[in-house]
């Protein structure tokens, strides 16, 4: 590690247990995300909109959750990582409750409040990861929490369109709120450990989250450190493609390919199940090679991949090849995150992990912005899901230019990262 890596001695006691909420809150968050696009088809029927409205949709969600995360350094600071995160959960919950309203206005004001419900996961599990993950572990352990992600996205996609075939979209969306309330129930038995560095002294004011400094200070820790703001900007890159599978498969297959709701939701349940799969493996192949950035050259390469493949798939494939596909997909488009905050929590300067974090995320939740926004603009413009598939593949592909001009970190990943 270079001298200048100023770093915080790891936290005492086993990790299990932080690392147990951190994935229940995460999960819980990407769950609520997904409430949205899996439920699109009702929702664009219900009010009459054209097939890109969840793009743009989801696309004001994620920036919602820009702004919250360059706002939440200090409700990590003063609530406490796991209280942070609680909090945003509920403000999420009433975005959801707004579904059951039938005025056409009411998923606009969900789509920002579930934006910003999903904002403080990301920093708020850096700074729990880098204090109690073993070093040698680092890219692992990182991927195991925000496989959290995909599993979320996986149980949105299985049980949110069984329900909503029985009940409707109002069943789903209480399903969605009994699943949030019981998370932040459950995350409260880990609070204590994982919160007890929390400042007690903050003084809260509207000031403390808005002024310009605060704002400021995610993109502000990224230029700290030599090509973190760079391998940042690759991450966005990457996201755009997972953000627009994520927002468009469902109405792809719906309205794209005539599939029933509940088969394509299976196939979104599949996509995210590879994305968990996706970053359990390449967590522990980066680990075992020593360089996140091979691993994330790899990610990108295969991204590109995946959206030629399922832009060549039409509604004659099977169903089984579907999943098949939909699985492989998720691993190539989202494999790759728990590495990327592994590597940006490795090379962010010492105290300023949450930042940090917080920067790269923004970042990618640019990403996620631009992907379906692009994607819906291409529909709308009367290209179609197939040529939006294949503009959307030359994203991961300049990423992965961008990346070769990366040099790798001093030192192996596995020794080199401390705690913050």
């Amino acid at each position: 590690m270079n001298a200048g890596h100023a770093e915080a001695p790891q936290a005492t006691g086993g990790w299990a247990g932080p690392l147990t909420a951190i994935i229940l809150l995460q999960t819980a968050a990407a769950f609520l995300l997904q409430l949205l696009p899996v439920m699109a088809p009702l929702l664009a029927a219900r009010f009459a909109w054209p097939e890109s409205a969840i793009g743009y949709l989801m696309a004001g969600t994620m920036a919602a959750a820009i702004f919250c995360l360059s706002a939440s350094s200090p409700l990590v600071r003063g609530l406490g990582p796991v209280r942070a995160v609680q909090t945003a959960l509920l403000v999420g919950a009433l975005g959801a409750a707004l579904l059951w309203l039938p005025f056409w206005g009411a998923p606009l004001v969900a789509c920002l409040l579930i934006g910003l419900a999903y904002g403080p996961a990301t920093p708020a599990g850096g700074e729990v990861l880098q204090r109690f993950a073993p070093a040698r572990h680092r890219s692992l352990v990182f991927s195991i929490k925000q496989a959290g992600v995909p599993l979320g996205g996986a149980a949105a996609g299985v049980l949110l369109p069984a329900v909503a075939a029985r009940g409707g979209l109002e069943a789903a969306v209480g399903v969605a709120l009994a699943v949030l309330l019981a998370t932040v129930a459950l995350a409260q038995l880990f609070r204590g450990r994982v919160d007890e560095r929390r400042d007690r002294t903050l003084r809260w004011r509207p000031g403390l989250f808005l002024t310009t400094r605060n704002l400021g200070l995610p993109l502000r820790a990224l230029r700290a450190r030599p090509g973190l703001l760079r391998l940042a900007a690759v991450g966005g890159g990457l996201a755009c493609c997972q953000g627009t599978l994520n927002a468009f498969l469902v109405t792809y297959l719906v309205a794209g390919q005539g599939r029933e709701l509940a088969a394509a939701g299976t196939a979104f349940a599949l996509l995210q199940a590879g994305g968990v799969g996706g970053r359990l493996l390449l967590g522990w192949l980066a680990d075992r090679l020593g360089s996140a950035l091979t691993v994330l050259r790899g990610a990108a390469l295969a991204s590109v991949a995946a959206m030629l493949a399922l832009a060549a798939a039409g509604p004659e494939l099977p169903q089984l090849l579907l999943l098949a596909l939909a699985g492989l997909a998720g691993a190539s488009v989202a494999g790759w995150n728990g590495v990327h905050l592994g590597e940006i929590a490795r090379r962010a300067p010492g105290g300023q992990v949450g930042e940090a974090s917080a920067g790269a995320a923004m970042l990618a939740f640019v990403g996620l912005v631009v992907g379906p926004a692009l994607f819906a603009t291409v529909l709308q413009a009367g290209g179609g899901f197939v040529a939006g598939l294949a503009v959307l593949a030359l994203v991961p592909a300049a990423a992965f230019l961008f990346s070769l001009r990366l040099p790798e970190a001093p030192g192996p990943a596995a020794q080199s990262t401390g705690s913050a």
